[in-house]
């Protein structure tokens, strides 16, 4: 058999079905199912409620009704679908024996949390923009954030969100798999798809990687860039009240950015991590379950707008 012609045999076999994989997920700790299935069906629970509550009070709240919390939506809308792409999945796979996932079914969830994930990076970009925009250019806010901004903003995001999910999904599937595969994690990411594959990963991994760096570079450049403006223009301010309130509308916000950026750049950053597969699940928890969870707390209890538009849609 030519080489060619084992290749196309290898992604027939991809996509025909005979491939299956199997999440390994927490299985090696079966005294820990029951605990990990309710705390993560807890923090599932509190994500939904948070995200799609957050986005309703600041859909029906008038005074909510800024670049700002157009953004935080947006935000909220994106971690509620990244938790649901991943979460329900972890915890049947903590109830039943079966643990196996076939190959489109492992291919898309890969594909929409590469999405969702991007897009999120981005957003808290964005999100930094406005930060400086508000403070540093006050006076030109509204001309510069205008609605038309935002929204070519926010779509530029989920634009180039799914256009590098089809570039990584297509490296992904370059790969070639043979009958069962175990993956030694609760999600089909991609450090664990390429390691139980029959071909070399290494071009896969490589553009992957590339990828990945220019989207976390990039998007912390915008973020650090827009903070260091926003620090140098708040220690300039002579009113003690005006760098307290400066500060508190941006602390929710970089709160928000450091979990995030702090928990992938742990991951995939640190070498010591790529050594234990127990860290690496646990780093995964955390950016993929537990930050969606974060968010909306976050943005809720330090932030006295929503606080105040929550008790008037109670009352």
């Amino acid at each position: 058999m030519t080489h060619s012609s084992a290749s196309a045999f290898r992604n027939h076999e991809n996509h025909s079905g005979g491939v299956t994989f199997i999440l390994m997920g927490f299985s090696e700790y079966p005294e820990l199912q029951l605990p990990l299935f309710l705390g993560f069906l807890t923090i599932y629970m509190v994500t939904v409620l948070g995200n799609l509550g957050m986005v309703l009070i600041i859909k029906v709240s008038p005074r909510l009704h800024s670049p700002m919390y157009f953004f935080l939506s947006h935000l909220s809308f994106v971690d509620f679908c990244y938790s649901t792409v991943v979460t329900p999945k972890l915890l049947e796979n903590l109830v039943v024996e079966d643990r196996t996932i076939s190959f489109p079914g492992c291919i898309m969830q890969f594909f929409f949390a590469c999405t969702f994930v991007v897009t999120e990076t981005f957003l808290l970009s964005v999100m930094a923009y406005d930060r400086f925009v508000a403070v540093c250019k006050p006076l030109l806010y509204t001309v510069v954030m205008s609605q038309k901004v935002c929204s070519l903003l926010v779509c530029a995001t989920y634009l180039w969100s799914i256009a590098c999910s089809f570039i990584y999904t297509y490296f992904v599937l370059t790969l070639s798999f043979c009958g069962t595969n175990f993956i030694n994690n609760f999600v089909c990411e991609h450090a664990a798809i390429a390691a139980v594959s029959c071909s070399d990963p290494y071009i896969s991994q490589e553009m992957i990687l590339v990828s990945a760096t220019f989207n976390e570079i990039s998007s912390l450049m915008i973020i650090l860039t827009s903070y260091v403006f926003i620090f140098i223009t708040v220690m300039r301010m002579s009113s003690t009240g005006g760098r307290h309130k400066a500060f508190s509308t941006c602390a929710s916000h970089f709160t928000a950015i450091a979990i995030f950026h702090g928990s992938i750049l742990f991951l995939y950053c640190v070498p010591d991590s790529k050594s234990s597969w127990l860290m690496v699940k646990v780093g995964s928890v955390f950016y993929t379950v537990v930050i969606p969870m974060l968010n909306p707390l976050i943005y809720s209890l330090r932030n006295k707008d929503v606080k105040e538009s929550v008790k008037k849609l109670i009352n």
